[in-house]
């Protein structure tokens, strides 16, 4: 049965899970030692602060016109970004970022749906454009996996 949220309660959900994603980038930024990757790791916190930023902003009415009432029932399946599995304090660092990868593109797909069921206007604009970032995180956290699972040899 597919999920029955109000945009409400699907903001707030949204808030918790871009709060969720800063607290994992500080936190693996935190035991890198790797300069680049340490500055990826909380740019992409900081990037994540600041789409919790513009939903609170949206929660408050504060976006403009094209927003959605906040008790507006939006009926489709969210249940696959919202039931992620729990990081495990034994998990490879190449997991976590195969984990933060998905997260991503659950987002990705997240905000693209929700724009899909606004009309067209700031609002619409702003969850595509969180949409694009969150792509752009997969990117970059694909790019990190890609460094711990396939490390580079002194021979090349």
């Amino acid at each position: 049965m597919a999920a029955r949220l109000t945009v409400q309660s699907i903001l707030e959900k949204a808030i918790e899970k871009e709060i969720e994603a800063q607290h994992l980038y500080q936190d693996l930024s935190q035991k890198m030692t790797d300069a680049t990757v340490k500055d990826a790791l909380s740019q992409l916190s900081q990037e994540e602060k600041g789409h919790e930023e513009l939903l609170r902003k949206y929660l408050r009415g504060e976006i403009g016109a094209g927003g959605l009432r906040k008790d507006h029932v939006l009926d489709y399946k969210i249940a696959e970004y919202l039931d992620q599995p729990e990081i495990t304090p034994d998990m490879a660092l190449k997991d976590i970022f195969l984990l933060a990868a998905n997260r991503e593109k659950a987002s990705h797909e997240f905000y693209s749906k929700l724009a899909a069921v606004h009309p067209v206007g700031g609002v619409k604009e702003l969850l595509e454009q969180l949409a694009a970032q969150e792509l752009e995180h997969k990117r970059k956290v694909e790019f990190l996996y890609t460094e711990v699972a396939f490390p580079q040899t002194d021979g090349g």
